[in-house]
């Protein structure tokens, strides 16, 4: 939870990162989620409220989702013999490397099978997280050998083994912020051939459609002849009254959705990635996880009700989205198969 200094024009959209930071604490203090380094990214943690029980149950079901397609990357990169690569951008203070690096998210075997883990976002944001990382001895300790962890970007980077910690601002050319650190150089951090996950959780929504599809299309060239696979947690459906009243709070915040305009419906949501050339999409909201894509007996372990009322309005606005970009010579391969699937017991609906 890093709060931007005021006067930057940018600092409403860098602030939402303080919700969701508070959204996975609360979570967490409520035994929805399991994430003992969370805290470490919220000043005053213990002092912090609990969050209502509709975004506990809101921040559960977007992880539990997210964590699931994260976890079958992994899998399936053991699965296929090779390691794999995971790119967060827009990560603000998200702690999902440190739970897959203690095997909170996955079992030890796949743990040897994540190369690297990178995590890009506004300077303003990279080099509080990078301060926090170095001054805490449970986040440093995660990240190996202190003799190869090096601060980058003047205090806004980290580099370690396999966790890198990269500032740039996503709405600017890729080729000229991101091509230089990832692709170039003597020791590239991402290589094209090694299959490459990339992660946008509440990022595309805040940027413009043509930096996005060109962010989107970027990567997707990089990785012409590899794997490459794409989530997106976003809102959509904003146009009804439930919608119309989160998108006059944002306002109210002087935050602006323009990336949710082109995509109003679940059925629109894939089109981000088919329009880019994945070969594969899908979408699901999140009261459709929850209801069928996430077992009765985890949704009753943790406390969520099998009747939400009131929880539908909020989890039907938001969603995931997961695309997919195969080579010919993997169209057969278990890869096609990576994706949230249902559950045999369903949540009983309202």
């Amino acid at each position: 939870m890093f709060p931007p200094p005021s006067s930057d024009p940018d600092t409403p959209v860098r602030l939402t990162d303080n919700d969701a930071a508070l959204a996975r604490l609360s979570a967490v203090q409520k035994g929805y989620l399991t994430d003992p380094f969370v805290s470490a990214f919220v000043p005053r943690a213990h002092l912090q409220p609990p969050r209502p029980p509709l975004i506990n149950i809101g921040t559960y079901v977007r992880t539990v989702a997210i964590d699931d397609l994260v976890a079958q990357w992994l899998a399936l990169s053991r699965e296929d013999g090779t390691q794999c690569q995971i790119v967060s951008l827009g990560a603000g203070s998200d702690s999902r490397f440190w739970r897959i690096a203690v095997c909170i998210l996955i079992n030890w075997e796949h743990n040897s099978h994540l190369a690297k883990y990178i995590e890009i976002d506004f300077p303003e944001i990279t080099s509080k997280k990078a301060m926090t990382i170095r001054k805490s001895k449970p986040l440093g300790s995660v990240l190996g050998d202190p003799a190869k962890i090096q601060v980058s970007g003047g205090g806004t980077g980290l580099k370690s083994p396999r966790y890198n910690l990269i500032p740039a601002d996503l709405r600017r050319p890729p080729q000229e912020t991101l091509a230089s650190i990832l692709f170039e150089g003597l020791e590239p951090l991402l290589s094209s051939s090694r299959p490459t996950l990339l992660l946008f959780e509440c990022v595309l929504a805040y940027m413009s459609p043509d930096s996005s599809n060109a962010l989107l299309t970027w990567f997707r060239q990089q990785f012409s002849d590899g794997i490459l696979g794409s989530v997106v947690y976003e809102m959509f459906g904003l146009e009804d009254s439930f919608g119309l009243v989160m998108v006059n709070n944002l306002k109210a915040r002087q935050v602006d959705l323009p990336g949710a305009v082109p995509y109003p419906t679940q059925e629109s949501l894939p089109t981000r990635f088919l329009d880019v050339g994945f070969t594969a999409a899908d979408a699901l909201s999140l009261r459709d996880i929850r209801l069928q894509y996430i077992s009765h007996t985890e949704n009753i372990n943790v406390g969520v009700p099998r009747r939400g009322r009131g929880v539908e309005p909020r989890l039907q606005h938001y969603a995931i989205t997961w695309g997919l970009s195969l080579p010919k010579s993997k169209h057969q391969s278990s890869w096609g198969t990576w994706g949230l699937k249902k559950q045999s017991s369903e949540v009983e609906e309202d």
